[in-house]
């Protein structure tokens, strides 16, 4: 297939208001703790942070749902929280970012997973400290993760799963949202975590990066034609029906059918990959969403991805950014 071009990118980018997608998976509040650094402490071998300020982000699920949304989709969020502090300030974060959180199911037993991040100068994390219970949610709390998923889904004809391993994506609770993506004719992508590779199968597309298809495949990727190799080991063992494998500096690896697919980076600088994968995947999504073909789909998530790397934190583009960057 032809590269994608400027024409067709705004064809598709056009279709991205209103699209619908649903995510679900795990939920997560990023918040950082932002200060100066100007001597070493006298008690221990660290850094003395001179507090500023803090910020807070959605992350994980949440920032994939934040990616559609920024791009114009229009997107249920369906994931899990606690009772707890956090959860009352993502939920009114989702809410003054204009998306919805009746998908959101509480789970009183375990917190609401956040990821506290201590940033000095230049952005430089000093350190990160995690709040979170990882063990998989129970029987309950499964079942109404896909209740939630059929009553919201509405006519969504694409469901993102970002898996963080945090608990939310169960091998249950996949077997159901697979089979009911197959009953109504919708695709499933998944964002993976390898040792929860044998609860995807089914999916139509699986979106590990470098470090994790080297993992589940055991085998090294040098260059394009190991990319291509891993692929295909990769969706075998997902079986799923193509991968497309995040190589950081390398660009992207699509398989689809049986052709393999390169995509060289184009990202410009290099300020933070937190979350550059939500972006991927929530690019990938909404593309899809709008009636792009996949190929065409993964040639704009390489765009998008290469744009966010730019930014600090778990961040987004506008369709307007994408297809600047696509047209430079």
């Amino acid at each position: 297939m032809p590269a994608l071009t400027l024409d067709r990118a705004r064809s598709i980018v056009g279709r991205f208001t209103g699209a619908p997608v649903v995510v679900l998976g795990d939920v997560m509040l990023d918040q950082f703790v932002v200060g100066r650094v100007h001597r070493i402490s006298p008690e221990a071998p660290v850094p003395v942070v001179e507090y500023d300020r803090d910020e807070y982000r959605a992350g994980g699920a949440a920032n994939v749902a934040h990616n559609v949304h920024a791009l114009g989709g229009r997107v249920t969020l369906v994931g899990v929280i606690g009772r707890d502090t956090s959860a009352a300030r993502l939920s009114s974060d989702l809410s003054n970012l204009g998306l919805r959180t009746d998908g959101l199911v509480v789970d009183p037993s375990r917190p609401t997973t956040t990821k506290v991040r201590i940033v000095a100068q230049r952005n430089q994390q000093v350190a990160r400290i995690d709040y979170e219970v990882d063990t998989e949610v129970g029987p309950e709390v499964e079942r109404a993760l896909a209740e939630r998923v059929e009553l919201l889904a509405g006519d969504a004809r694409v469901i993102v799963v970002s898996d963080y391993m945090k608990g939310a994506v169960t091998r249950g609770l996949m077997a159901q949202v697979v089979a009911a993506a197959h009953a109504r004719g919708a695709v499933v992508l998944v964002d993976p975590k390898i040792p929860h590779i044998g609860y995807y199968a089914g999916s139509s597309v699986v979106t590990p990066n470098h470090v994790e298809a080297e993992t589940a495949t055991h085998r090294r990727i040098r260059n394009d034609g190991d990319a291509a190799d891993a692929a295909r080991v990769f969706r075998e063992r997902a079986a799923c029906d193509a991968v497309l494998i995040t190589r950081g500096e390398h660009g992207m690896c699509l398989l689809e059918g049986d052709r393999a697919l390169h995509f060289p980076t184009v990202a410009r600088e290099v300020a933070d990959v937190t979350g550059a994968g939500d972006t991927v995947i929530g690019t990938l999504a909404l593309a899809l969403a709008a009636g792009g073909a996949l190929s065409d789909a993964a040639g704009l998530a390489n765009h998008a991805a290469g744009l966010v790397v730019g930014k600090f934190g778990a961040a987004t583009v506008s369709p307007e950014e994408l297809l600047a960057a696509f047209a430079s």
